[in-house]
């Protein structure tokens, strides 16, 4: 069955009206600057209330080993998500387990995927100048169809209920990973939009 991390959790009525619409992972986006920031010792509350087997996982963009290290800790996140220009060499020294997010623009891109052999997973999503991710546009989902034969891939960028059914069916991808498309505001979630989303995704998955 595909699984359906939903990302940019900020508050914990957002994470339990998720979970309850049968998302498999919540992210928490470890940002600063961006819109939807929580501080870890925030996460870590909301992290606290949850049922078991729910996957929790922190979005970075270049920090260090270290303070990814530091924030985990607090937080109690149980995965990372390296959205900067984490190298392979910086990757090896983490202690948690991750998952490496590729920018596309084209075919080359996919060229990265073969340097992180201790990714657990690569989220693809859209490139956009001045973006580490969260742009809310698709990229050409033939691209990510080729990389999915090899790879785990975590597919992102610009998917919505309306086209999350097209996506799964056309991709095939082990995960799908929204943000923007199933908000009401940034860092607010639209809770029909989460559980329209889960629906459509799990229902084109058995076709």
């Amino acid at each position: 069955m595909i699984r359906v991390k939903i990302c940019g959790i900020t508050s914990r009525d957002d994470a339990w009206a998720v979970v309850e619409a049968g998302a498999d992972a919540l992210g928490f986006i470890f940002v600063k600057g961006t819109p939807r920031y929580i501080e870890p010792e925030t996460a870590a509350a909301i992290i606290a209330a949850m049922p078991p087997f729910v996957a929790t996982v922190g979005v970075f963009v270049d920090r260090t080993p270290e303070e990814i290290d530091e924030i985990v800790g607090v937080s109690g996140v149980g995965l990372a998500q390296l959205h900067g220009l984490e190298s392979p060499d910086m990757c090896s020294h983490l202690r948690i387990p991750f998952i490496k997010a590729v920018r596309v623009q084209g075919e080359r891109d996919l060229e990265a995927l073969h340097r992180y052999p201790r990714a657990k997973g690569f989220l693809l999503d859209t490139f956009v100048a001045g973006q580490s991710g969260g742009t809310g546009r698709t990229f050409p989902w033939e691209i990510a169809t080729r990389a999915s034969q090899q790879f785990r891939v975590i597919l992102s960028g610009g998917l919505t209920p309306e086209n999350v059914a097209l996506a799964v069916t056309q991709v095939r991808p082990y995960a799908l990973d929204v943000c923007s498309g199933v908000e009401a505001s940034p860092g607010r979630k639209d809770h029909h939009k989460v559980r329209e989303f889960i629906d459509q995704a799990r229902k084109a998955d058995m076709r």
